[in-house]
């Protein structure tokens, strides 16, 4: 065992600094940290421990906020809290030395599901005994080393596609890229918001990622071909080293690209007259300036979160498994990311590299995944979950002459493979020319103007037909591929049944 170097009189010789550069005085009862990860309160004289062992508790915290991330140091103080806790409702009394007595029963009261607590406290009590601190006995010390801790569970949402927390399905992603989509170009959704969730979805970022983002780093290049490519320099996270030290470059599509530039540039322009550098400012600013330094008006981790789940949540999007309105959070578009790669048949190597894992001991989980989701759907099945899918976009026509186009027979949405005498199922109600698959892609399309009296029936019935021949000859990601359009099509369906079911009881009265 080390001794200590410093002195044992309890007081600290100077200010301590965290690993992002946050300085705090470690003589202080309570220490409060505010940086981008979030804020952080670490107040002794809630712990249930002798005064004099005080002193090396802090020692080692300010060990771990030299060496760590702020929330990493709070986790080991929290766990410490507990473990105290326990030990002080058992003997009555504050502990002056905790014993290998002392961790084999608290080992017993968290129970297999909770024993990862103890597991993560058992670093923090080996360097506590190793600086030299006094307050760990030697038995307790030699009870961690050789006890192994079962580790939190994880990969359960995955594994079950929990509806709440897992994973979420292809109709539920559809429905929330199409409503963002939709309000966007509708200015319901703001640009920044509109780009919060879209790298969300396609990289599957944590939340304290898209936080340290800069200006800087959105790059735009030239490709031979005289088109432009652009990249985002996305920062790692959950890495050893501080925040924005290291970073993964990522292809951003097209498409995105070009909004997720002009965005950059209206930010840099931002800051112009706040920042020595706008190229360092903050990609997603805060309103005001929280803290000082190199993450100066950068939003909290949670700020993040909060922003997606309100936008998502204002645009009421149902889930098809639940019947209720979607649980978004961050997770959920990782887990997402991380099962539709590994549906692919992409491996544990590309999945890591995919998420940013720093080894595939967690991306094992989504290979072995097996999505509880629906693999068979039948004409019953279709009509209960259409109103809850939300696919069909368009409108449904009673009155054919109110629609768009009415008297233009070239807009006649007709398939003579689903009905022989070419009865149309409606009309196209835009004026452009989409080049899509047609009837499948207008049913999703807010442009159709569908007929009541239309052969959808016959289309849904079809489709069915051919999901079920594919589910036999292929796997279920190539059978489902038209999921979206069945629903919407049973949508229609059923909305003809309750028009005619309500013209017969108006004959009847």
């Amino acid at each position: 065992m080390n001794k200590p170097s410093d002195n044992q009189n309890g007081l600290f010789l100077s200010n301590a600094k965290t690993r992002n550069g946050l300085f705090f005085d470690p003589n202080d009862d309570v220490w409060t940290f505010s940086d981008i990860s979030g804020q952080l309160r670490i107040d002794f004289k809630f712990l249930k421990i002798s005064n004099s062992r005080i002193y090396g508790i802090k020692r080692v915290l300010v060990w771990y906020l030299e060496n760590h991330a702020i929330q990493h140091a709070g986790n080991m103080y929290f766990r410490l809290k507990e473990l105290l806790q326990f030990l002080h409702e058992q003997t009555k009394h504050d502990i002056d030395t905790i014993t290998s007595i002392h961790l084999v029963n608290y080992k017993g009261s968290l129970g297999a599901q909770y024993e990862w607590h103890l597991g993560s406290l058992s670093g923090f009590l080996k360097k506590w005994y190793k600086m030299g601190f006094p307050g760990l006995s030697k038995d307790a010390y030699g009870f961690l080393n050789e006890t192994t801790f079962k580790g939190a569970e994880k990969g359960r949402a995955v594994l079950t596609m929990d509806p709440y927390d897992g994973p979420f399905t292809d109709l539920e992603l559809d429905s929330i890229q199409t409503a963002v989509n939709n309000g966007y170009a509708d200015n319901k959704i703001l640009r920044e918001d509109f780009l919060l969730i879209w790298l969300f979805i396609i990289y599957g970022s944590r939340p304290i990622q898209l936080a340290q983002l800069k200006v800087c780093d959105i790059l735009s290049a030239k490709r031979k071909d005289g088109s432009k490519e652009y990249i985002i320099r996305m920062p790692r996270a959950k890495q050893r080293n501080k925040a924005r030290s290291e970073f993964k470059e990522r292809i951003v599509p097209p498409v995105l690209g070009k909004v997720l530039f002009t965005y950059r540039e209206h930010i840099k322009e931002n800051f112009t007259s706040l920042l020595d550098d706008p190229n360092q400012a903050p990609l997603f600013p805060s309103k005001s300036k929280n803290r000082s330094g190199e993450l100066a008006y950068h939003q909290y981790r949670e700020a993040i979160t909060n922003r997606i789940q309100k936008v998502i949540n204002g645009l009421n999007l149902i889930s098809e498994r639940t019947g209720e309105k979607l649980h978004i959070t961050a997770t959920r578009f990782r887990r997402t990311l991380g099962t539709r790669a590994a549906s692919e048949g992409h491996g544990e190597l590309i999945i890591a590299e995919i998420l940013d894992h720093t080894d595939t001991q967690n991306a094992g989980v989504y290979v072995q995944a097996t999505p509880e989701i629906i693999k068979r759907i039948d004409k019953a099945i279709a009509l209960q979950m259409a109103p809850i899918a939300q696919a069909f976009a368009g409108l449904l026509f009673v009155d054919k002459s109110k629609a768009k186009r009415a008297d233009d027979p070239s807009s006649d949405i007709i398939d003579p493979n689903i009905d022989s005498e070419c009865k149309p199922m409606g009309k196209c109600g835009s004026y452009g020319f989409c080049g899509l698959l047609s009837p499948l892609a207008c049913y999703t399309c807010s442009s159709f103007q569908a007929w009541d009296d239309g052969p959808h029936e016959q289309l849904l019935i079809n489709l069915l037909k051919e999901r079920e021949r594919l589910m036999e000859i292929t796997d279920y990601r190539i059978a489902s591929i038209n999921d979206k359009t069945i629903f919407a099509v049973a949508h229609v369906v059923e909305e003809c049944n309750k028009i005619k079911t309500s013209n017969m009881l108006g004959v009847l009265q």
